[in-house]
């Protein structure tokens, strides 16, 4: 009974995101912009200075910077948005997040990744086919709307970073936790292990790194 629980828990976590990444889209509008209350329309309004100064530093960790609608008001309506990031050298490291954009999905837009470095990337489609790609500068790369996936930067003592467009103007960012939902709900490991036909030792060691990496 437990098990069967489980099994339709997880069915239903991913109906419900299919079912919102369907629905979800910008709307389109009737007038030539949105403006936000208590702003006038001029030059300024359509000027976004958020990325001064972005090259003045090589990073030390992961850094995205973004041009989206909570950042950008002017976007509203305009399914466009935009984002730089900057990846430190792949050097040793404890930290597994500084050079590496764990998989997430963007359930509103598709992703138009430019290179200006080498990254290493990757999607998944609805078939659980994987595509892999190791890029370089002047590359570009397009991430189906809605679909999971992930860029890491592999090359030692080399920082990189890479441009990204968006066709929209809040693509969102949704990240691949389910594992995280069922394993971190405190779920008996024996349910565990048979549901995803694995062991204890394997179901210990998850449960251990979603602590450490919270």
């Amino acid at each position: 009974m437990a098990l069967r629980y489980v099994q339709l828990l997880i069915i239903f976590v991913l109906a419900l995101a299919t079912y919102k990444r369907v629905l979800a889209s910008d709307p389109d509008i009737l007038s030539s912009y949105i403006v936000p209350e208590n702003n006038k329309v001029d030059a300024n309004f359509s000027t976004y200075t958020g990325f001064w100064d972005i090259f003045d530093d090589v990073p030390g960790t992961l850094n995205i910077t973004k041009a989206a609608l909570a950042e950008f008001p002017a976007l509203d309506g305009q399914n466009v948005s935009y984002a730089m990031l900057k990846y430190p050298a792949n050097e040793d490291s404890s930290d597994w997040k500084e050079f590496n954009l764990h998989p997430h999905t963007h359930p509103h837009a598709a992703e138009l990744l430019f290179l200006v470095g080498s990254l290493e990337v990757g999607f998944m489609d609805t078939k659980n086919v994987l595509y892999t790609q190791k890029l370089k500068v002047e590359d570009l790369f397009v991430f189906p709307k809605g679909l999971v996936h992930c860029q890491y930067n592999s090359f030692a003592n080399l920082p990189t970073h890479a441009d990204s467009a968006f066709g929209s103007a809040n693509a969102g960012t949704v990240s691949v936790l389910i594992y995280m939902f069922v394993f971190g709900t405190g779920i008996d490991n024996a349910i565990l292990v048979k549901s995803f036909k694995t062991d204890v030792g394997t179901v210990k060691k998850l449960k251990a790194g979603l602590t450490t990496h919270k």
